[in-house]
C-alpha cells in the first residue's frame, strides 16, 4: 500500500467545523478532539495544516490551497448553520478538485436517508429489520412489537431514546406523530431486534479489512426500552447510558459467526459505496445478523469503537490515521503514480 512513500512528502489539510452557535462546552470538546487528531497525524509524519470552518463559505478558507499539493483529511461533519450538510462539504471538495479522506458526496447524502439504505439492503438480500415509512395522514397498519420509531433522515442516533421503543399500537401512533412533528420528516418504524448489538468497523478499498467486531453490552438495563444506543449514550458523558453501556472487544463470536459478520459487512460496505473506512451497526438474534445502520465517515475520536477495535488489532491512533491518508493519496493525481510504481516494484520482487 505505497510503503515507499514518506508521510513527510504528503501535506495534509485537516478540515474541521466549529459552529459559533455551539455552547462553550461543545466547542471545547470539538477543539479537543481535533487537537488529538492533529497530534496523531503529526506523529505519523504528515505536515498538517488546520483549516477551521465556521460558516458555509468554504471558498473563503480553501481558495488559498492548491488541490494538487494537499490531501484533505475530511473531519468536517457539517457546514455551520446548514442542516444535513455533511455531503455538501464533500461535494464542494469534489467540485474543486480536492482529494480527501472518507466517503464521497453521493454516499454521504444517501446514508442520511435511512429508507434508501434499507431499500438497498432489501434489494441486495442483506438482512435488515422489517420496516415501514409513515408520514402525515398515512394509515398506520403496523402490528409487530416491540417496534422502534426513528427519524428517517438523521444520524448519530439523533431522536432515538427509550421512548422510541414501543410495545402497543397506541404508543406507536403517538411516537410517530411526535417524530413527524419534531423533525418535519416522515417517521421510520422498524421491528425492534432485542438482541446483541455489534459495531463492525471496516477499512480499505478493493481489499477491505474487517477490524475486530465490538459488542455493545447493556448489563444495567433490564427494560427493553433502554437496551439501545441513543444520542445520549454516545455524546452526553453524564448520562446513565454513556456511563453504563460497555464496549466488549472482541465480541465473543464463533468462527462461523465471525465469518458471516465479515461477509455481510463487506457486502454492505461495497453496496453503500463506502470508501477508506466505515462502521456498520448490526444486531444478532436467533443466529441471524440484521444491519441497523451504515456509517460512512464514522466517528473516529480515540474513545470510539472503531479506534478501540483498531488498537485491539495492533494499530495505534496515528497508524490508523496514516492509513486513511495513504488510502486517499492512492487516488490523488500527484501521488497515485508513485503508488503504482511501488506496487509494481513489490510485485517484481515477489516474482523474482
Amino acid at each position: 500500500m505505497g510503503i515507499d512513500i514518506c508521510p513527510s512528502e504528503i501535506p495534509v489539510l485537516l478540515l474541521y467545523n466549529l459552529d459559533p452557535k455551539w455552547s462553550t462546552r461543545e466547542q471545547a470538546g470539538a477543539l479537543d478532539a481535533t487537537s488529538q487528531l492533529d497530534k496523531a497525524l503529526r506523529i505519523a509524519g504528515f505536515p498538517t495544516t488546520l483549516v477551521q470552518i465556521t460558516n458555509s463559505d468554504l471558498t473563503s478558507v480553501l481558495s488559498g490551497y492548491n488541490p494538487l499539493e494537499y490531501i484533505v483529511f475530511n473531519w468536517c461533519e457539517s457546514l455551520p448553520g446548514v442542516h444535513h450538510s455533511e455531503w455538501l462539504v464533500a461535494d464542494y471538495l469534489e467540485q474543486h478538485g480536492f482529494t480527501f479522506t472518507g466517503a464521497g458526496s453521493a454516499t454521504l447524502a444517501s446514508a442520511y436517508d435511512k429508507c434508501h439504505v434499507k431499500r438497498l439492503l432489501d434489494e441486495a438480500g442483506i438482512l435488515t429489520p422489517t420496516w415501514e415509512l409513515y408520514d402525515k395522514g398515512c394509515s398506520i397498519d403496523w402490528r409487530r412489537f416491540p417496534a422502534i420509531i426513528k427519524p428517517s433522515r438523521e444520524h448519530c442516533s439523533e431522536g432515538i431514546h427509550r421512548d422510541s421503543v414501543v410495545m402497543t399500537e397506541t404508543r406507536l401512533k403517538s411516537r410517530i406523530r411526535y417524530v413527524i412533528r419534531r423533525f418535519e420528516r416522515p417517521a421510520l418504524v422498524e421491528d425492534f431486534i432485542d438482541g446483541r448489538e455489534l459495531h463492525v468497523s471496516l477499512w480499505g478499498n478493493g481489499d477491505i479489512d474487517v477490524l475486530p467486531p465490538a459488542e455493545m453490552e447493556f448489563p444495567s438495563f433490564k427494560d427493553v426500552h433502554s437496551r439501545l444506543c441513543t444520542y445520549e449514550s454516545k455524546f452526553v458523558s453524564e448520562s446513565e447510558q454513556y456511563r453504563s453501556i460497555r464496549t466488549l472487544l472482541p465480541a465473543p463470536l464463533s468462527e462461523c459467526e465471525l465469518r458471516e459478520v465479515e461477509q455481510v459487512c463487506r457486502a454492505a460496505y461495497v453496496l453503500m459505496g463506502c470508501r477508506d473506512y466505515a462502521r456498520i451497526d448490526m444486531r444478532m438474534k436467533d443466529g441471524l445478523f440484521y444491519i441497523l445502520d451504515i456509517n460512512p465517515n464514522a466517528d473516529i475520536c480515540p474513545d470510539t469503537s472503531t479506534i478501540l477495535a483498531a488498537e485491539f488489532a495492533g494499530y495505534t491512533y496515528d497508524d490508523f490515521l496514516k492509513r486513511l491518508v495513504l488510502l486517499a493519496a492512492e487516488r490523488h493525481p500527484r501521488w497515485e503514480s508513485e503508488f503504482s510504481l511501488s506496487i509494481l516494484a513489490t510485485s517484481q520482487r515477489v516474482s523474482n
